[in-house]
């Protein structure tokens, strides 16, 4: 029996120190930045949106930050410094909808940080969807402030093998100037392989009403954008429309939406446009870059080329729209842009 006991207890005490040291281990590193910005000379892997950017955005030093959807992913943050004299962390999304930037804009406004500027991707198509809803299930352990329910961090077997175990096996530090930044290397951006890989969808009849979409994204605006906007007057929020390449446009117009499509980007520049701390950067009719497919990897994520040059524009102003007269304008050159692409000789030729 005493044999037993003395058994028990060195296995108790080796499972209390083992799992002291995970602990230890883990808040010490802190592969997701939950207690404190990254240690200077750790190798972190920084691959995992969901789980990192809560993490960052609680407690890295930044005055600005580029939120979106992967139409983001591909800014480079030292242009942001270069251009605009900004220090900015990327927090993107992939396939984010209102909810998801909602939620990630809660803890930046909840950190120390002074934020001068917000620049946010606005995809059309994701404001349609519901105001709660996110693209992937959120790991709410990680985006509040209860230290309890860590647990399910600090002890996480991924957390310790891929994200501190992992690294310091091979050594190959994320740079969060690019962190994110799409797998496709520059061999994919041409028409071929965008053509070879582009389904056109099925052609529907009936068209879409021009206002179909606009209660849905009355509503994400109210709940989940619009008071952050109201609620920092000192952060001048960059709203910009992504150009998807003339694909998605034919999309747009197989599936029988264009008018209201229009009328979702009509209706999200006019409520932007009413905040003086807002700019809006409308950039689908920008022909040149929509109509050359060997700026896209599918039909429609674009070359790291054309991030600099939105980079660029928010820096010198081009591209922005400043009055409601001049977003109709924009909205009638995407029109004719549309109009006059010949679709017919693109689909015509093999890939």
């Amino acid at each position: 029996m005493k044999r037993f006991k003395k058994w028990f207890l060195v296995s108790l005490v080796t499972v209390f120190l083992m799992l002291a040291v995970i602990m230890g281990m883990v808040i010490y590193i802190d592969p997701f930045f939950q207690y404190h910005a990254p240690l200077e000379k750790f190798p972190y892997l920084v691959d995992n949106q969901l789980n990192q950017n809560p993490g960052m955005a609680k407690n890295m030093e930044y005055d600005s930050v580029i939120l979106g959807s992967s139409m983001t992913v591909n800014f480079n943050t030292n242009w942001f410094e270069e251009l605009l004299d900004l220090r900015t962390i990327k927090l993107n999304y992939s396939g984010a909808y209102p909810k998801d930037q909602s939620n990630i804009m809660k803890i930046i406004y909840e950190s120390d940080n002074q934020v001068d500027a917000v620049f946010l991707g606005v995809d059309v198509m994701t404001y349609t969807g519901g105001v709660d809803e996110t693209k992937y299930p959120i790991p709410e352990y990680l985006y509040d402030d209860n230290y309890i329910n860590d647990v399910q961090y600090i002890f996480n077997k991924d957390v310790v093998l891929n994200y501190i175990l992992r690294p310091i096996a091979d050594p190959e530090k994320t740079d969060l100037a690019t962190v994110y930044a799409s797998w496709w290397t520059d061999e994919y951006y041409n028409k071929q392989w965008v053509m070879h890989n582009y389904v056109q969808p099925e052609k529907i009849e009936q068209e879409t009403p021009k206002e179909a979409y606009l209660e849905s994204v009355k509503t994400n605006l109210d709940v989940n954008i619009c008071p952050y906007i109201e609620a920092n007057p000192d952060t001048t929020f960059y709203i910009f429309f992504p150009p998807y390449s003339i694909l998605y446009w034919n999309d747009v117009i197989c599936e029988n939406h264009l008018e209201a499509t229009m009328t979702e980007y009509e209706y999200i520049a006019d409520r932007m446009l009413e905040y003086e701390n807002v700019r809006v950067f409308f950039f689908p009719n920008q022909e040149w870059i929509v109509t050359d497919l060997d700026n896209y990897a599918d039909y429609s994520h674009y070359h790291s080329d054309i991030n600099y040059y939105m980079t660029q524009c928010f820096a010198d102003g081009s591209c922005e729209i400043k009055t409601e007269e001049e977003m109709d304008e924009a909205l009638e050159l995407m029109r004719q842009v549309i109009k006059r692409f010949d679709f017919e000789e693109l689909f015509s030729q093999e890939y």
